[in-house]
């Protein structure tokens, strides 16, 4: 069933716990500095909550829907870089949920993402890597243009984890491209009544709960960019080709962009869009966007 508020708070409070301990550790690490290394690590974390609602009286002659709005964001980088080596860790948890008058709440945004990547480099802006990173989301998804509703996603239905090793382009902390020529994924759908109301079941087998694709190539590309003092660009672009099937319709696409205006320390505007072509989800191009204002925390130990 669909997250509902009690259960979206349930999963949040933890989260925001957490942040808490995690800032009061670095503080704890921050005075202790001259018996703890840890100039090696570059260590970031935000949390965002935003709230939206909108009321209509019954009169109201150019019409509306009451409705409410709830969103939240947490995310986090961990990296480690000594001499010629690096590990990367990267975490982005989004859900948010929206109800309107006269219908049942219904997710607005839902998605986990994990990435970690140790690599090595060859030159200034070169080297070798080799990755592994999670997608999937918290809770079930419905198709709601039928009545009653029908079940068509879920936790880790579908979720994917690839894993990838090749090379890199990394010429500043900013950017970075991966270009792997193994990178094997396994396609999960753990829930098979899925596939009762998804034709292609997400390119699982019916019957089956995973598909793995063992020679394939995956682009990965990254840029986080602060545009101004207040302003941050944030875009993450992913191509994967299995050599089996390769064909230009056959070929994924997916770039997540999110822009971030910070109005005051803990205000901000948030924008983000997704993008997806999966021949195994649909033959059409996919896209999700959000807009929103609301509380936004961020701590880091970048200078």
């Amino acid at each position: 069933m669909l997250f509902s508020t009690k259960k979206f708070l349930a999963i949040l409070l933890p989260i925001l716990s957490m942040s808490v301990f995690s800032y009061a550790q670095n503080e704890i690490d921050s005075l202790t500095q001259t018996t703890k290394d840890t100039t090696y690590w570059s260590k970031e974390f935000s949390a965002g909550l935003n709230f939206n609602q909108a009321a209509f009286s019954s009169n109201w002659s150019a019409g509306g829907v009451n409705s409410v709005a709830l969103g939240s964001i947490v995310a986090g980088k961990a990296n480690y870089a000594k001499e010629s080596w690096t590990w990367d860790n990267e975490m982005e948890l989004l859900y948010g949920i929206v109800k309107n008058e006269g219908e049942e709440s219904r997710k607005s945004n839902d998605r986990i993402f994990l990435d970690s990547k140790v690599g090595y480099k060859l030159s200034k802006n070169w080297g070798t890597y080799f990755s592994a990173n999670f997608l999937t989301q918290f809770a079930d998804g419905y198709n709601y243009e039928e009545d009653p509703r029908t079940l068509i996603s879920g936790f880790m239905s579908p979720g994917y984890l690839t894993t990838s090793l090749g090379i890199e382009y990394k010429p500043n902390d900013e950017f970075n491209l991966r270009i792997g020529p193994f990178s094997p994924r396994w396609t999960f759908v753990t829930d098979e009544s899925i596939s009762e109301n998804v034709e292609d079941n997400y390119g699982v087998p019916i019957g089956q709960t995973v598909r793995t694709e063992w020679l394939a190539l995956q682009i990965f590309a990254q840029w986080d960019k602060d545009i101004a003092e207040n302003f941050n660009i944030k875009t993450r672009y992913q191509m994967y080709a299995n050599y089996e099937t390769l064909s230009f319709k056959n070929i994924d696409h997916r770039l997540d962009v999110t822009l971030t205006a910070k109005i005051t320390e803990i205000i901000s505007v948030t924008f983000t869009s997704i993008n997806l072509y999966d021949i195994d989800q649909d033959s059409d191009i996919q896209y999700s966007q959000g807009l929103s204002l609301g509380l936004l925390y961020k701590v880091s130990n970048k200078k």
